[in-house]
């Protein structure tokens, strides 16, 4: 809410409404105001909970009993005051008797009454909770409070380094017998995903990105006409430092930015240090770690030019309408029209038809006519079960009859993008039809059509 408040702020002050800004100001005040006068607690020094009911084990609105994770999160939005007193609380995300895990962050203490108590399950499998475990989620807004606190807060409790090892544990969580596949929560003792129920898998997000490029490589956000740099990295023989790093053509305010950290030189030959590129030109530099700031000229945000999916469902009913030769479940079905495209066993997505040695297929009724030239098509293979059809064509409805399309066309790609193209051509309706490999199934994850 404080957050969104403040951004409510700017937004209304851009748009010239000066009375909306200053009341959204004032409303972001307020919060901060409430947040550090009634959820601050001097005895854990951490911002908790307060009870929100009267029963038989709990008072209505006395302090939670323990620290949480969360407590963190005021940072991640910048409302702390730079206070000694409120920065105090980042020792105990170090103290491995209290939210330093040995494999992440808890979410509450060991000393909490029912730290890891498991009391949700589905069937026989362990449910998510946050008793303890860690939540990848939290973690990222937590390092975001905590590059946040590194970058423009007078402190001492926290380092550069302390931030990275913490991001490096996190980005180890990432990966699962080297195959990337962030769960939903972890055991803090283990590094162990602890549901690993089918939804489960795959929970990356935005926010790890964010944690790369504002904390590592220290593009800080601005509004003004102002680049400003700052990677939290550790000085060359300090702790585990980073030697090098390189980001390159960033869209920001108008512009391409390319940051490059090379600790000796040696890795791009461009010098030791830090440099900043503006649209292919150097802009800024510095032979040592520090904070760089950049006059950028304004420019206009090149316009972002995609063609448009005609074939995309954004809805289950209306149009595009489907249909299938078997197989035709609604859900899967339009899971192969949603405009998500992955490919991994664990989340099953997409058509699949019934395994035959006769042709199969995948029908979209777009309503009405559309100018078509091309078609995107996503198979999946797993090496067993599922490969990538043996041929396919493509087809548009003329009449009562359906004719085939003369495509240019890609082999078919498993796990991948099939690209498909022919001459620009008015169509309502358009089939796909596949030969399965023998003894395989096809699925297909995704069509697009432009």
């Amino acid at each position: 809410m404080f957050a969104n408040a403040r951004a409510l702020s700017a937004m209304t002050a851009l748009s010239g409404d000066a009375k909306a800004s200053a009341d959204y100001a004032a409303r972001a005040t307020a919060i901060k105001q409430r947040v550090q006068e009634s959820l601050w607690n001097p005895q854990f020094q951490h911002f908790t909970d307060r009870y929100q009911v009267t029963n038989a084990h709990v008072k209505y609105w006395n302090p939670i009993r323990g620290r949480e994770l969360v407590g963190y999160v005021p940072w991640t939005f910048d409302l702390p005051d730079d206070d000694a007193r409120y920065s105090a609380a980042w020792t105990h995300i170090l103290k491995p008797d209290e939210l330093a895990g040995p494999a992440g962050l808890r979410t509450v203490e060991p000393s909490y009454e029912h730290y890891m108590r498991q009391y949700r399950y589905e069937g026989t499998s362990r449910e998510c909770q946050w008793n303890g475990p860690i939540w990848p989620f939290q973690t990222t807004q937590v390092l975001t409070g905590m590059a946040n606190l590194l970058d423009h807060y007078n402190q001492s409790v926290v380092t550069r380094g302390d931030f990275l090892r913490l991001l490096r544990q996190y980005a180890q969580m990432h990966f699962q017998g080297g195959r990337l596949d962030l769960e939903e929560d972890y055991d803090p003792a283990t590094g162990k995903p602890i549901v690993g129920l089918a939804r489960s898998h795959h929970y990356f997000h935005s926010g790890f990105n964010d944690l790369i490029m504002t904390g590592v490589v220290g593009i800080r956000p601005r509004a003004d006409d102002v680049l400003e740099i700052n990677p939290l990295l550790t000085a060359p023989g300090t702790g585990a430092p980073i030697q090098w790093f390189r980001a390159e053509r960033i869209p920001y305010h108008g512009h391409l930015v390319s940051v490059t950290y090379d600790a000796d030189g040696r890795r791009f030959g461009q010098g030791a240090g830090l440099r900043v590129d503006v649209d292919g030109r150097e802009a800024g530099r510095s032979a040592k770690l520090t904070r760089l700031t950049i006059p950028l000229p304004r420019a206009e945000n090149a316009p972002i030019a995609r063609a448009i999916n005609r074939a995309v469902q954004v809805e289950r009913t209306g149009f595009p309408k489907l249909t299938a030769s078997s197989g035709a479940d609604q859900e899967a079905m339009h899971d192969a029209v949603d405009g998500r495209t992955w490919f991994f066993p664990e989340l099953v997505n997409g058509w699949t038809p019934t395994t035959t040695a006769a042709e199969q297929w995948f029908a979209i009724n777009l309503g009405k006519p559309q100018t078509l030239s091309r078609a995107e098509l996503a198979f999946f293979s797993d090496g067993k079960q599922f490969a990538a059809p043996s041929a396919f064509r493509l087809q548009i409805r003329r009449g009562e009859t359906w004719e085939d399309l003369p495509t240019q066309a890609d082999a078919p790609v498993a796990n991948g993008i099939t690209h498909v193209s022919w001459s620009p051509t008015a169509a309502g309706q358009v089939r796909l039809v596949v030969a399965q490999t023998a003894g395989r199934s096809v699925r297909l994850i995704e069509m697009k059509l432009f």
